[in-house]
């Protein structure tokens, strides 16, 4: 008889992460601190450019990076058979477009490549098997969900991030699945280089309250969102369970 899976949240030791953005600045950041828990590293960037990073001794992390496209998730399957974690950490701030071109490229890279990565993790945990070592989805979102950014393109496309990830996790949230929803405020990045907290903090405290298994992450400085964040994700929960079938 196959042995009975870990308990959430899986050990990072040993386990292999892949991050989307991993180029920018929570990307490497958070590499830096899934490498100090011992997390086997693969970066996926939009870029070629060689990513070198260095832990606190100035020495080289290991890691593989592999280029990759939004709108060409499906060429990742093979790659993410190999995934325990995955982090979608990509995204695009357009701030005051909003030509036809920007409405595309923001839903495309904000909304639409992550749930269609979405949707092929869970399936390959689901065809991996119950005697399979779970795997974890963590999908940064933004408390633009919420909440104005000062850039509407952007609070669109990730309410439609928001959206399908409540309505999607009814099914694919399972024992072999773990769904973890990334709600951070404004940190500095190319995205925003006036943000209020750094890259460092954030992923310090993501790993942080991944340790402590929860569900919904939150880091802000704004003290509305961890009562609006909550709020909003339980709404939607109920509502999409009343109207919505499997």
């Amino acid at each position: 008889m196959a042995a009975a899976p870990p308990p959430f949240p899986l050990a990072l030791q040993g386990a292999t992460v892949a991050v989307t953005g991993a180029s920018g600045s929570l990307g490497q950041a958070l590499l830096r601190h899934l490498h100090r828990q011992g997390a086997q590293l693969i970066a996926l960037t939009s870029g070629t450019t060689p990513l070198q990073l260095f832990d606190q001794e100035e020495r080289p992390i290991a890691l593989r990076q592999v280029p990759w496209q939004c709108g060409a998730e499906e060429e990742l399957r093979e790659l993410l058979a190999e995934v325990d974690i995955l982090v979608l950490n990509h995204g695009v701030n357009l701030h005051a477009s909003r030509s036809p071109e920007a409405v595309w490229q923001s839903l495309e890279v904000n909304a639409l490549s992550s749930w269609r990565l979405l949707e092929l993790f869970a399936g390959l945990a689901a065809a991996a098997g119950q005697a399979a070592r779970p795997r974890e989805i963590w999908i940064n979102t933004s408390e633009a969900e919420i909440q104005s950014a000062v850039s509407p393109l952007y609070e669109i496309s990730k309410r439609l991030q928001g959206q399908l990830l409540s309505l999607r996790s009814l099914d694919l949230a399972s024992p072999q699945l773990r769904i973890r929803r990334l709600v951070l405020g404004p940190f500095r990045s190319a995205l925003n280089p006036i943000g209020l907290m750094s890259a460092e903090f954030v992923a310090g405290e993501i790993l942080r309250q991944v340790r402590w298994n929860c569900g919904l992450v939150l880091v802000s400085p704004n003290p509305l969102t961890y009562v609006l964040m909550p709020l909003a994700t339980l709404t939607r929960w109920l509502y999409f369970r009343a109207f919505t079938r499997a």
